[in-house]
């Protein structure tokens, strides 16, 4: 099996990229519940555009707050993305590229997203109340959307964990089958609109192995080998 490292020098190193990547995620599991699930429930109305635009022009501080921490998801999600690689590219090279390409593809579906929520404050602000309306749906649905690219960018990370022979296996199955759950949540949210509780049943596992990630890049860094890989 190929290992992450075996010389010290090479370990404080990938423990210092394992932990940039790990306050990567934290970073970007923090700005994204803050912009997508507190402050936009705070402002978008479905089905009621004057309620929304209200919002809007009501508490613009609030919206703003909210552009700006769907823009630290979008840079968050990029530098996770290049640490991740670099932290598990002598694992599985494929693997790693392919981890770095979905999170690159996530953050362009947040970037639209997020340019949507902008133009809808811009247009409250000049009165266009339906606009703004339809550009709130149309930044929920960029973001729905991405739950594609999360769900496969959680595949090769799961994947890599448990090739790296330094993370628990657990994490690693977990991390599949968060990525699989959001796969299939995004197809359930518009396949079969009536199942919104299914859809927000199936990514629940995911949380459970990011929240185990963060902490373990965080706490422990890059891990260490098994007794049987150490030269």
């Amino acid at each position: 099996m190929t290992t992450l490292t075996q010389h010290p020098p090479q370990h404080t190193q990938l423990n210092r990229t394992a932990r940039l990547a790990g306050l990567s995620y934290l970073g970007l599991a923090i700005s994204g519940a803050v912009g997508f699930l507190i402050v936009r429930s705070q402002l978008f109305v479905a089905g009621d555009a004057v309620k929304t635009a209200a919002n809007l022009v009501d508490s613009e501080g609030l919206a703003r707050l909210g552009i700006a921490a769907d823009m630290a998801t979008v840079v968050t999600q990029a530098l996770a993305a290049l640490y991740f690689y670099k932290l598990f590219r002598a694992v599985d090279t494929f693997a790693a590229v392919s981890l770095a390409a979905f999170g690159f593809m996530n953050c362009a579906a947040i970037l639209t997203s997020t340019m949507f929520t902008a133009t809808a404050l811009d247009v409250a602000v000049a009165g266009g109340v339906d606009d703004a309306q339809l550009l709130y749906q149309l930044s929920e649905a960029a973001w729905n959307v991405g739950g594609l690219f999360f769900g496969l960018w959680l595949i090769p990370m799961g994947w890599l964990t448990l090739r790296s022979g330094r993370m628990p296996r657990p994490l690693g199955w977990i991390l599949i089958a968060g990525g699989v759950g959001y796969l299939l949540a995004t197809y359930v949210t518009y396949v079969i609109p009536d199942a919104d509780t299914l859809a927000e049943l199936l990514p629940l596992g995911a949380t459970v192995g990011e929240v185990w990630m963060i902490g373990l890049l965080l706490w422990k860094g890059a891990g260490e080998p098994a007794a049987d890989e150490v030269s």
